[in-house]
C-alpha cells in the first residue's frame, strides 16, 4: 500500500510544528535550555502585561501569562507530535489561536517584524496543516458518499432485474 503525499506532508508538518512548540514552550517555562532566551521571554511578557492593563485587573501577572502560554505550547506540541486523530487538530487550532494572540501582543507593544516573524510563519504553517487535513477529510467524505451511492445504484439494479425475471414467461 502506498502512502499519499498528503499524509506524509501532514505527518511531517505535525511533528515539526509539535517539536517547535514543545521547544518554545519549554523556553518560556524554564531557563534550562537557554538562560538568555528565558530572560528575554520574561522581559517580553512584562511588556505584554503592561500593555494590557485588563490583565492586571483580572489578577493575571506577566509570570502567569508566560507560564500559561508556555504550558499550552508544550501540551499542544506534545499532542501534535504524538497523538493521532482529532486531538491533533484541536491542538493545531489552539496553537493557531495562541499565535494570533502573540501577534496581537507584539503589535500592541510595537515590536519590529523581526521580533515576531516566527509567530507569523508558524501561524501560517499551522493554518496550512489545518487546511490540508480539512481537504483530506472532505475528499474522504466525498469518496464515502460516492461508494454509498454506487452501492445503492447496484442494489436498485438487482431489484429491477429480479422484478423483470418474475414477469417473464418460461417457455419450454
Amino acid at each position: 500500500m502506498m502512502v499519499s503525499s498528503r499524509t506524509v506532508t501532514t505527518v511531517a508538518l505535525s511533528v515539526a510544528l509539535g517539536l517547535f512548540f514543545v521547544f518554545m514552550g519549554t523556553i518560556k517555562l524554564t531557563p534550562r535550555l537557554s538562560r538568555d532566551a528565558y530572560s528575554e521571554m520574561k522581559r517580553a511578557y512584562k511588556e505584554y502585561a503592561k500593555a494590557l492593563p485588563v490583565l492586571k485587573k483580572m489578577g493575571i501577572t506577566s509570570i502567569l501569562l508566560r507560564k500559561f502560554i508556555g504550558t499550552l505550547e508544550v501540551a499542544c506540541g506534545v499532542v501534535m507530535t504524538l497523538v493521532p486523530g482529532r486531538p491533533k487538530d484541536v491542538a493545531n487550532f489552539t496553537l493557531l489561536l495562541v499565535m494570533l494572540a502573540v501577534l496581537f501582543l507584539h503589535q500592541l507593544v510595537g515590536d519590529p517584524l523581526k521580533r515576531y516573524a516566527h509567530a507569523l510563519v508558524f501561524g501560517i504553517l499551522l493554518t496550512c496543516r489545518l487546511l490540508i487535513v480539512r481537504q483530506a477529510d472532505e475528499k474522504d467524505k466525498d469518496t464515502a458518499a460516492g461508494v454509498t451511492a454506487r452501492e445503492g445504484e447496484a442494489e436498485e439494479e438487482r431489484k429491477t432485474e429480479t422484478e423483470l425475471g418474475k414477469g417473464k414467461l418460461k417457455s419450454s
